[in-house]
């Protein structure tokens, strides 16, 4: 069988390919720029198509011959907040991708989405598919065009006879994070440059757990359903102290109130418009540092047989793969 994976140079990606090799897929990546191979793809047995996701050609040259595609290719940026090419990237390409896979009669599209298009809970009561949208109050465009892309996805499906579904990712650890996005987060207690915590939490998963997942949703999972997955609930405090144990460093002792934190947000997006520098944290970010963004993610255990992988697990798998590929120097 035949997988097409969009997005294949990220976390998710470079993990995600690992896992299809290892069943035995034959495996096509779409790539944005032919001259560089990235760094986690170096010496894997995969196809490589190139093209810009917004480009339609380039979309229908890459998804033609797949059985199934991955859709994982997505503008994560946060700042600045509003931004046009976040929107055109996740929504218009969300569409070309859709256009392509009716076209060519694919079996499954499988869309990569993230759980704020859900209501968040918090660790005693976890939000899940279920929750109404309320991302739009935290004025980003990466999560209201995410929330807008799914719905096209979910709007193919029930007026063009799709076959598709959605996997809503939370934070995710692991190794191949050659960016690195999420093990940032990892680098930055392990060079001392987070001080503090505050006092939000959110949900975590080991990036293998989200990959095994996806992985087993080629062929398991409901047409038309969204899958969380997410396994870890904890707090800034716990999972500082969790990494600070795993790779032995010393974890942030001090918090700060909410309303400093969202001081020092606004000032700071303040100042990055004066400034022209890229802020460390925005208004936007302190806003949700201070809240619980908790999800559960039983649907996608039940129903996708997800692991649960200790994240202890993930961070040191994170943590050895930055030191082997010197981001930790």
């Amino acid at each position: 069988m035949k997988v097409l994976l969009t997005g294949a140079d990220g976390l998710l990606g470079n993990n995600l390919v690992r896992e299809l090799l290892s069943r035995n897929y034959e495996v096509g990546v779409m790539l944005l720029n032919e001259q560089l191979l990235p760094l986690g793809l170096i010496g894997l047995p995969v196809h490589r198509y190139f093209g810009n996701i917004l480009d339609k050609s380039a979309v229908d040259n890459a998804i033609s011959g797949h059985d199934i595609v991955i859709h994982a290719a997505a503008n994560t940026q946060v700042y600045p907040a509003r931004d046009s090419l976040i929107r055109e990237v996740n929504i218009t390409g969300t569409s070309n991708v859709i256009e392509a896979c009716l076209k060519h009669n694919v079996k499954r599209l499988i869309h990569i989405g993230t759980a704020n298009s859900f209501a968040p809970g918090n660790k005693q009561k976890p939000g899940n598919e279920n929750g109404s949208y309320i991302g739009y109050k935290y004025g980003l465009d990466y999560i209201d065009s995410k929330y807008e892309a799914q719905n096209l996805v979910i709007n193919a499906v029930t007026a063009k006879g799709l076959n598709a579904l959605i996997v809503n990712l939370t934070f995710m650890i692991g190794p191949y994070d050659t960016k690195p996005s999420s093990g940032a987060l990892i680098l930055a207690l392990y060079h001392k440059k987070i001080p503090i915590y505050t006092k939000g939490s959110k949900t975590y998963i080991a990036v293998k757990d989200a990959a095994v997942a996806i992985a087993n949703s080629l062929t398991l999972g409901q047409v038309g359903e969204c899958y969380i997955l997410g396994n870890h609930s904890l707090s800034y405090k716990e999972v500082f102290d969790l990494i600070a144990e795993t790779i032995e460093i010393k974890a942030p002792r001090f918090s700060l109130p909410s309303p400093l934190v969202k001081f020092y947000g606004n000032y700071n997006s303040w100042y990055s418009k004066i400034s022209g520098r890229v802020p460390s944290v925005t208004k936007e970010l302190a806003l949700l540092s201070c809240e619980h963004h908790c999800y559960s993610g039983e649907k996608a255990r039940q129903e996708l047989h997800m692991p649960c992988t200790d994240m202890r697990i993930a961070i040191k798998e994170c943590f050895e793969w930055f030191q082997q590929n010197k981001y930790t120097t």
